[in-house]
């Protein structure tokens, strides 16, 4: 039975599929500290009023029972945030992929 898990796990590749999933999680974990603590500062500075992924779009405002503010918005700059960060991501995945994947001569 273990002879068989083994080449189970040997003929399809799963123990290969596993360590890559493993890097890829372990390399997301690098590429998005490298976005929100380096890349994202620099953009902070380069916009005016600094903290724009606080920006909104207030539909509503109202008080609640227990006597504080109840604000109903759309949140923008989380969602350009998340933009950007996306963006960023899959650049720096890009320029690593090229980096350590070489292309097929034959595909030109």
């Amino acid at each position: 039975m273990l002879t068989g898990f083994k080449d189970f796990l040997l003929k399809n590749q799963i123990l290969g599929l596993a360590v890559g999933v493993i890097i890829g999680g372990a390399v997301g974990k690098v590429i998005s500290s490298l976005v929100a603590d380096v890349i994202m500062p620099l953009v902070s500075l380069a916009l005016p009023g600094g903290d724009w992924r606080a920006a909104k779009i207030v539909l509503s405002k109202t008080v609640g029972p227990d006597g504080k503010d109840v604000i109903n918005a759309i949140n923008i700059g989380t969602f350009a945030g998340a933009a950007v960060d996306f963006l960023a991501i899959a650049f720096c995945v890009y320029v690593i992929a090229k980096a350590l994947l070489k292309e097929d001569p034959k595909l030109g």
